[in-house]
């Protein structure tokens, strides 16, 4: 269960953060609702779970984010935009406040670090993907945006790769498997190739793939490209986690 409500929680943060970072000039105000709506239901359930497996206020803050979210929602319908851009805001930092709870450690270990780097890392690329799936409703709309996106994933996926190396460095008395869950064995060689081939060397030709779809530009083609993306960056980061800090 803990590993449930890591996720949830860093899966929650990188998608609300994703929404604050995308341009609501160019982005019509239903994409923010939909997937504040989204947001809603990561933060409820890391809420629900959190309340029976973490002690502290863990779940009293997942909650606000899911209220936030919903507050959000509601100001996006109404069209507000500075209103649903500050609720974005407030909710990615009450989920990246829970996920620092969940993980139980002090602001300085790099495992923190770790934790809200890979959320951005999912939680860029599926919103990349939904941006995508978006233009099927606004076919009008800017492929700068989905551009600009992608872009993003693939700069905090350099983020996730350069924390990796130095985590697994000796001089960082690290190792590719080593002071996670798991250790050496079948078991955690295979999720350790799982991690690299999946979330660290597959998801960035994924991103480049699509990033050059748009060049044509075909946006259903990308987005498609995206779908599998969005699969190589949670299981990466799935295993990352079963790993430990990697």
């Amino acid at each position: 269960m803990s590993l449930l409500l890591d996720f949830l929680c860093r899966f929650g943060w990188g998608l609300a953060a994703a929404l604050v970072l995308t341009p609501p000039a160019v982005v019509p105000a239903g994409f923010f609702r939909v997937n504040l709506l989204v947001v809603l239901g990561l933060a409820t359930f890391a809420a629900l779970v959190a309340r029976t497996t973490v002690p502290g206020p863990a779940w009293i803050v997942a909650a606000l984010a899911a209220a936030a979210a919903w507050l959000g929602s509601v100001a996006w319908l109404g069209e507000r935009t500075r209103a649903g851009v500050v609720l974005c805001a407030v909710t990615s930092l009450l989920l990246a406040a829970a996920t620092l709870l969940v993980q139980g450690r002090p602001g300085a270990d790099p495992a923190v670090v770790v934790a809200l780097v890979s959320g951005l890392v999912s939680g860029c690329t599926v919103h990349a993907m939904l941006l995508g799936h978006w233009y099927l409703n606004a076919p009008g709309m800017s492929v700068a945006a989905l551009r600009r996106m992608i872009d993003l994933a693939l700069a905090v996926w350099g983020a996730r790769l350069l924390l990796t190396l130095w985590l697994a460095a000796p001089s960082a008395g690290g190792g590719l498997i080593a002071g996670g869950e798991l250790t050496a064995g079948t078991t955690g060689l295979a999720l350790a190739a799982l991690r690299w081939l999946a979330g660290l060397v597959g998801l960035p030709v994924l991103l480049v793939m699509a990033r050059k779809t748009l060049d044509i530009p075909n946006t259903q083609s990308a987005t498609g490209i995206l779908y599998v993306a969005c699969l190589a960056a949670i299981l990466g980061e799935l295993t990352g986690q079963l790993l430990g800090p990697f």
